[in-house]
């Protein structure tokens, strides 16, 4: 009878759990359904143990399928080679390479356990980041198992309007192969699939090298976000300067909540290319991987400076918000100012012609009356003039 442990998965809610020792009668929670299962090494030959009459999860034949599409998800899996000779495979055939002169990089876009489970399984990789796998985190990190490093951070998508949010990505990098795990597209990465055709050439690169590019492409869409929120700043400032906006705050809102979303997004990254770019951090690479990665961390300061100066734009857009509302209340007030003194005018004169003198003047009648009135509209009409070309208003 076998003392080991192995791995067993309930083919019905593909729920996993350890166990050791004898053979063991085991019940799944979720789905009720009863299994025996028998110690033994977790995979053995592409294979989940079998349990009772069929296998608890399918084989590499039927995961193969889910290569071209499993719901929302799918696999990419190419074969880099250093003299130009790129070779797509599908995930049944994927395995480690032994050869230096090739790189193999798959990419899984979507969140098919199967999927993932089958992707670690082609490429040897330990239970720890299969969970890590199966159950990404939104918050970014970095761990080292040995000879396979597991990065996790967050790329940012901007649709529009100031909209950001956030794309996980997961990027797990060993000897000659790195795997890429997103649940949702990424852009960078559609851009890196459409450039690369046949003789690329990138197996000449080791797994630390494209892992950095892909890092680097990663913060580069913060790059991206900030330009759009740069237009849409110099958008506002146009309209305030304009005339066209009015006092309506919640564009300024818009813009303040933006900025913050962006750095919120982009700040925890900070612990995990300063730990990359750590001598002690993977002491046994080479110099040229980790001048990749020290690299990286200048260029997350380059983008977290670019982020921080996105929110001193929306100080400064406030501050001529602010302005203008000033200048046109001073405009305002000038303008008031203006017609009080004229009115107040008119007052003295229509004052000083309704005295009860008796004095010639007043005996004219209709002619006074009309002189009264002519000379008003003309201090009027004096005073317009005069303002205007003070330009007081």
């Amino acid at each position: 009878m076998s003392t080991g442990s192995g791995l067993i998965m309930c083919c019905s809610c593909r729920r996993r759990r350890l166990f050791g020792g004898a053979p063991t009668l085991l019940r799944c929670r979720l789905t009720g359904g009863a299994f025996l299962a028998r110690a033994s090494s977790p995979l053995r030959n592409g294979r989940w143990p079998l349990i009772g009459r069929h296998s608890v999860e399918a084989d590499m034949n039927s995961v193969s399928q889910a290569t071209s599409g499993s719901g929302d998800s799918s696999a990419h899996c190419v074969l880099f080679c250093a003299k130009g000779k790129d070779q797509p495979l599908p995930l049944d055939q994927v395995r480690r390479p032994t050869d230096p002169n090739q790189l193999l990089w798959v990419d899984i876009e979507g969140d098919s356990a199967p999927l993932i489970e089958a992707a670690a399984t082609r490429l040897e990789l330990n239970e720890s980041i299969l969970g890590h796998l199966l159950q990404l985190r939104s918050t970014p990190s970095v761990r080292n198992y040995a000879d396979v490093v597991m990065i996790q951070v967050v790329a940012v998508t901007h649709p529009g309007q100031l909209e950001f949010s956030g794309a996980l990505l997961a990027i797990v990098a060993g000897p000659g192969f790195v795997l890429s795990l997103h649940h949702q597209p990424i852009a960078f990465i559609q851009a890196l699939r459409q450039r690369e055709h046949g003789q690329t050439r990138l197996g000449a690169l080791k797994d630390s090298a494209f892992s950095a590019s892909l890092l680097d492409w990663q913060l580069d869409s913060y790059f991206e976000a900030v330009s759009d929120f740069e237009r849409e700043v110099e958008r506002l400032e146009e309209a305030v300067l304009k005339g066209v906006q009015d006092e309506d705050t919640r564009a300024l809102s818009r813009l303040r909540r933006g900025a913050s979303r962006l750095r919120r997004m982009l700040a925890p990254h900070r612990v995990v290319f300063a730990s990359l770019a750590r001598p002690d951090f993977r002491p046994g690479d080479e110099p040229e991987s980790v001048q990749h990665f020290t690299r990286l961390d200048e260029h997350f300061e380059r983008v977290m400076d670019a982020v921080e100066n996105a929110r001193e734009l929306v100080i400064g857009s406030f501050d001529l918000y602010t302005n203008q509302i000033l200048l046109r209340t001073n405009r305002a007030m000038r303008l008031l100012t203006f017609a009080t003194v004229v009115i107040g005018v008119q007052t003295v004169v229509a004052g000083v012609l309704g005295m009860n003198f008796d004095a010639p003047f007043f005996q004219t009648e209709t002619v006074g009356f009309a002189a009264a009135l002519g000379l008003m509209v003309l201090l009027t009409a004096a005073a317009a003039w005069w303002g205007k070309r003070r330009q007081w208003f």
